[in-house]
C-alpha cells in the first residue's frame, strides 16, 4: 500500500529580532522614557507608606506600566499582529494607550500625590523629627507629572501619523 505524506504542519514563525528602527524612532526612545520614569514613580510610591488615594495613583501606574511595557516588548519584537483585533490598527492602539490611559491615569496619579505632598509640607520644616513622607510624595508627584507629559508627546506623535495617513508606529 501506498504511503501517504503527513499533513503539513503549522507554519513556522520567524524568529524574535529586535527592530532595531523603532529602538531608534521618537515612540521608542519615548517608550524607554515612559518606562523608567513610570517605574521611578510607582516604586517611590509603593517602598514608603501610604494610605488613601495613594492607592488609586498606584494602581493607575502600575496598570499603565505595564501595558506600556507590553506594547513596548510587542513592537520591539515587531509582534503586533499576534494581538487580536489591536495588531491591525496598532498605531490607533498606541494613540489611544498614550492619551487616554497615559496622560489621563498618570495625570489623575500626580495630582493625588502632589495633594499628599501638600498635605505633608509641614514636615519639611528643621527639626522635624517624625518621619515624613513629604519628599517621597513630592519625587513621586514629579515623576508623574514627567511621565504625563511623555505620554502627551507620544500621543501626539501618533495622532501626527494618524493625520498623516499612516499605518505604521515608524
Amino acid at each position: 500500500p501506498p504511503t501517504v505524506p503527513p499533513p503539513p504542519g503549522p507554519p513556522a514563525r520567524g524568529s524574535l529580532n529586535l527592530h532595531r528602527a523603532y529602538l531608534r524612532s521618537p515612540l521608542g526612545l519615548l517608550r524607554l522614557g515612559q518606562l523608567a520614569l513610570g517605574a521611578a514613580f510607582w516604586v517611590t510610591v509603593a517602598a514608603h507608606k501610604y494610605e488613601g488615594a495613594a492607592h488609586f495613583a498606584l494602581f493607575a501606574a502600575v496598570l499603565v506600566w505595564l501595558l506600556t511595557l507590553a506594547l513596548f516588548g510587542l513592537s520591539l519584537l515587531g509582534r503586533w499582529e499576534l494581538v487580536p483585533w489591536l495588531g491591525s490598527r496598532w498605531l490607533l492602539t498606541n494613540l489611544v494607550h498614550d492619551l487616554a490611559l497615559g496622560v489621563g491615569l498618570y495625570a489623575a496619579a500626580t495630582g493625588i500625590m502632589g495633594h499628599k505632598a501638600k498635605q505633608r509640607s509641614f514636615c519639611n520644616l528643621p527639626g522635624y523629627s517624625q518621619h515624613c513622607l513629604y519628599s517621597a510624595y513630592l519625587s513621586a508627584s514629579i515623576c508623574g507629572g514627567i511621565t504625563a507629559c511623555l505620554y502627551l508627546f507620544s500621543g501626539l506623535y501618533c495622532l501626527s501619523r494618524r493625520c498623516q495617513d499612516q499605518q505604521d508606529i515608524i
